[in-house]
């Protein structure tokens, strides 16, 4: 599987699920189980590289004033999320979350920002096609802190001026 055709599974689950996380998870392990086992594994691969490199301090500030305070858990999930919302708004927000101001038509609190079961979605198709759990995936794993300068989340101001454009449209 390559890029392409990792994105595109990702985009037509999105549509297909107006929006909603959680139906998208569905759909995606429906369309993962019609491909052979290496194929959902080159789609965790994927998947699993993209979550890597999104975990980033800048990436964690966009995230903060988006759901107005982000756990460790909630960054995972939320980067899964991001995932979810496709190429564009994926590579937007990671060479420049601030972007995300732009890249994003709305946000919802209480629906967007949680894509938890989507990071699930290859490791459930993988069970459900073999009976096994996915083995290893082959890719280093992500750092233990994030990658960047740390920013203050606890900061309004510092939040503010590091994310004009999130800071404006979502807390402004």
């Amino acid at each position: 599987m390559d890029e392409t055709e990792f994105w595109e599974l990702v985009d037509a689950a999105r549509e297909a699920a107006e929006g909603d996380p959680e139906d998208q998870a569905d759909l995606l392990v429906d369309r993962l189980l019609a491909l052979d086992p290496e194929m959902v594994l080159d789609f965790a691969r994927h998947f699993e590289a993209r979550f890597n490199r999104a975990y980033t301090w800048d990436l964690w500030g966009a995230a903060w004033i988006l759901l107005d305070g982000v756990s460790d858990d909630a960054f995972d999930s939320f980067r899964c999320w991001l995932i979810g919302q496709g190429r564009e708004v994926y590579e937007g927000g990671v060479h420049d979350p601030d972007s995300l101001a732009d890249l994003l038509a709305d946000f919802d609190e209480e629906i967007d920002g949680d894509g938890e079961e989507l990071g699930y979605a290859a490791d459930e198709a993988y069970e459900q096609l073999t009976g096994t759990v996915a083995p290893d995936l082959g890719i280093p794993p992500a750092t233990s802190e994030p990658l960047g300068a740390p920013v203050d989340l606890e900061s309004d101001r510092v939040l503010a001026e590091r994310y004009p454009k999130l800071w404006e449209r979502f807390r402004g």
